[in-house]
């Protein structure tokens, strides 16, 4: 199917942010938001947010990647992932006025891109969807009971690991003093968390994703640390786990994929699962 890209320039708090919209020919009623995680820009590490739109567009869906403020070509001062609202907000506006018909919008985000999306899709009733790639939500004691999850006992599956073990050059000292710190950190995280403590980064992100009442896809890499701390979060708590085995909620999982599925194969399959997922429901 043919499409076109358009150029878009709105405003934002005074600001004037940026965006490209890849529009299909046919009249479309659902379309797709792309949350750029930071700090990058619109086009996404191996052009892969600009090739996710053109697929999607190329199959009659209409997709747009921005920049928010402060990075790309969009004016403002650099912020943070949890200060973006705004901005999600004022291309979402942008994104319906340059696509008559367009009904119903998905979210979609990698890393901390899918977890500023998350936590707004509850407050904006146009959105419909979510999908959100290898979701952020990383805390010191978090990703240290991850590492020691996962990146130990995937050493110790490794030929390599074994080969300099057996050559002598393994790091007894070093690799001792690192895992140590790691428990440390492990345990201090949740000897420090009370009742009285401001939520953590986890929990908003619950609290975003139960008060959302569309439909979610998630997609891991396999490889990826930060999925895999995702997929430890989600399986920690009965309330995680009751709200992300709901039947509005769809897991995809990429054997082997990094966090930015970086291989053209693993991109694909994520634009693909992507298009058949959103014409799905």
């Amino acid at each position: 199917m043919s499409y076109e890209e358009r150029a878009l320039a709105f405003r934002c708090g005074g600001d004037t942010l940026v965006g490209i919209a890849s529009v299909p020919a046919a009249p479309c009623a659902r379309g797709v938001l792309i949350v750029v995680g930071g700090p990058q820009y619109r086009v996404g590490s191996h052009r892969q947010f600009a090739l996710l739109a053109r697929h999607l567009a190329a199959h009659g869906i209409a997709a747009m990647r921005f920049d928010y403020r402060g990075m790309g070509d969009s004016d403002g001062e650099e912020r943070d992932f949890e200060v973006i609202q705004d901005d999600i907000r004022a291309a979402l506006d942008a994104f319906v006025g340059a696509v008559p018909g367009l009904a119903d919008v998905v979210l979609w985000g990698l890393c901390d891109g899918a977890s500023a999306a998350a936590m707004y899709a509850p407050g904006d009733a146009r959105v419909r969807g979510l999908v959100l790639l290898n979701p952020w939500v990383r805390t010191d004691d978090g990703v240290a009971r991850t590492t020691l999850k996962h990146h130990y006992r995937d050493r110790l599956r490794d030929p390599a690991f074994w080969r300099k073990l057996a050559r002598g050059k393994f790091d007894y000292a070093g690799s001792l003093a690192s895992m140590l710190k790691l428990v440390r950190t492990a345990f201090a995280g949740r000897a420090a968390s009370s009742e009285d403590a401001p939520a953590a980064l986890p929990e908003r992100m619950r609290q975003g994703l139960h008060a959302f009442g569309g439909h979610t896809l998630l997609v891991i890499g396999g490889a990826d640390l930060t999925g895999r701390e995702f997929c430890d979060v989600a399986g920690s708590t009965p309330a995680w786990k009751r709200l992300l085995s709901a039947p509005r909620v769809t897991w995809r999982r990429l054997d082997g994929a990094d966090h930015t599925f970086s291989r053209r194969a693993w991109r694909d399959q994520v634009a693909e699962w992507t298009r058949e997922w959103v014409v799905s429901w």
